[in-house]
């Protein structure tokens, strides 16, 4: 018997198989493209939902899938008519719309009541601000809605006609309520958007039916396929990896950076969210997840490889290596003595500062490329450090992390996270941990696995763990504390230039 785990992102989706018994089977993905234009961020949901049919049809021609696990990115959302029909492009979370009437929200019930029913800080990425923008805006569109579904809620309805969606996906619309599990009437009524146009809600890891008898056919499927709802990307990545009890994180290291701690207590401290982290239910009664994150993680390595390595990328192609592994190979095994600010894409977690710009301080005549790269890494590293630091004040302390993603496959990156953050980390053997973490909810949805640790059993495995160099660990603990001083030291530099 054979599960699938779904996982669509904002620029591809792709379908791992697993087995029963925890083993990997095979997997195929799909890219699709995102317009940025006119200061307007859009995806069209239904070539999103044309991609996931290709590769489930790619997938099903040799496996025959007794159920289908779907998971995808947040805050976005699809408007349909009774037909079903799109009615408008999906904006995405980097669009700009929704800021006046985030304002207005929030003047209306107040910053301090909307984060305590929320859990997150009121922003316009979120998906009701943008909703409230769109019936101001397009009325004529917003009359003729009769779904308001974000991309996970969106593909179940596609698949088997009912429209619901997990706690963890409802947790980025900025209209859930986290403490009580509904959506929030106050909210939506301040908004003056219908609730009962947003999708039914259910745990994570629910079964919404069997897949259509037309789709079936269509993509070569069994009638009796069940497709479960999944959870928000992040939570999946988090399963995936078995971060299951207090304590622990996983580190996903992908063109962001994301740190996904669990933990037992909301804090009941607004600076948490001012500064702004999001607390999102876990899988687990009583239990929780927040997000520390880097807009630039992987990127910074590629920005190099692609500015600064060209050589040796057309080199390593001809020879069919890694271009990464090979730059990892070369570059100091020491510390630098350079400090990176990676705000290349500006400012995440705990600034939420769009506007800031990246730094390289220390520079000499004497430093190379390579110094450059592996300073690049720390920077990065030193980061989540400062998240890492940031939540600690907020009683969430994760002290063993999991690494996953593309920066998982480097021993060298990995053993410096070790050495900056001062704690061991575990590279995990999946390669694609978000799809494993929804296969695992797939499993224990069906019940070939009689709960989620059966799961963990037998689908979480583990490769190297790296720990902390005591004498590189000194050597970066001090230079942590120049790292801490540069935001705030160029700050005012950077607000004084322009940038086209």
């Amino acid at each position: 018997m054979f599960i699938g785990g779904l996982d669509v992102g904002t620029t591809g989706c792709k379908l791992t198989v697993y087995d029963t018994s925890g083993l990997y089977i095979s997997n195929s993905y799909v890219e699709y493209d995102v317009t940025r234009s006119n200061g307007e961020h859009e995806i069209d949901a239904n070539i999103i939902f044309e991609s996931v049919c290709t590769v489930i049809k790619e997938i099903a021609k040799d496996y025959d899938l007794a159920a289908i696990g779907i998971t995808t990115f947040g805050e976005s959302f699809v408007v349909v008519d009774k037909k079903g029909s799109v009615l408008f492009p999906t904006m995405l979370y980097t669009d700009p719309r929704g800021e006046e009437e985030c304002a207005v929200l929030c003047s209306e019930v107040g910053m301090n009541r909307l984060i305590s029913i929320l859990g997150v800080k009121p922003s316009s990425m979120y998906s009701l601000p943008k909703i409230m923008w769109l019936k101001n805006h397009h009325p004529e569109v917003y009359q003729n809605i009769d779904k308001i579904m974000l991309i996970e809620d969106f593909i179940v309805y596609k698949l088997t006609g009912k429209a619901q969606i997990d706690y963890s996906l409802a947790a980025r619309t900025m209209g859930f309520d986290i403490i009580n599990k509904c959506w929030s009437a106050e909210v939506f009524d301040a908004a003056g958007v219908d609730v009962r146009l947003m999708s039914k809600l259910v745990s994570t890891g629910s079964i919404a039916g069997c897949i259509l008898p037309e789709m079936a056919e269509k993509l070569g499927l069994s009638s009796e396929t069940k497709i479960i709802n999944g959870c928000h990307d992040q939570v999946a990545s988090a399963i995936g990896a078995g971060v299951f009890e207090t304590g622990q994180a996983v580190d996903g290291t992908g063109t962001v950076e994301c740190v996904t701690p669990v933990f037992n207590t909301i804090p009941n401290n607004e600076q948490l969210y001012e500064e702004g982290y999001a607390v999102v239910p876990y899988i687990f009664d009583g239990t929780y997840v927040c997000y520390a994150f880097s807009f630039t993680g992987g990127s910074a390595l590629k920005w190099y490889r692609d500015n600064f390595a060209k050589y040796e990328a057309r080199l390593v192609k001809n020879l069919k290596k890694n271009i990464f592994a090979v730059l990892d190979s070369h570059m100091p095994n020491e510390p630098t003595n350079l400090l990176v600010l990676p705000h290349f894409s500006g400012a995440a977690t705990p600034y939420m500062d769009y506007r800031a710009k990246a730094a390289i301080l220390g520079l000499t005549l004497e430093h190379t490329g390579l110094d450059i790269y592996r300073a690049l890494i720390e920077g990065v590293t030193f980061e989540i450090l400062l998240n890492l630091e940031h939540l600690a004040r907020f009683g969430i302390c994760p002290q063993n992390l999991y690494a996953t993603g593309g920066g998982a496959a480097s021993p060298a990156w990995l053993q410096i996270k070790a050495d900056i953050l001062n704690r061991p980390i575990t590279a995990l053997a999946a390669k694609e941990v978000g799809t494993c973490g929804t296969c695992m909810l797939t499993a224990a949805a069906i019940g070939t696995v009689v709960d989620m640790h059966e799961a963990k059993e037998k689908f979480v495995k583990y490769e190297q763990t790296y720990k902390p160099i005591e004498k590189n660990a000194k050597i970066y603990a001090r230079t942590y504390e120049a790292y801490k001083q540069i935001y705030k030291a160029i700050k005012p530099i950077v607000e004084g230039l322009t940038y086209e």
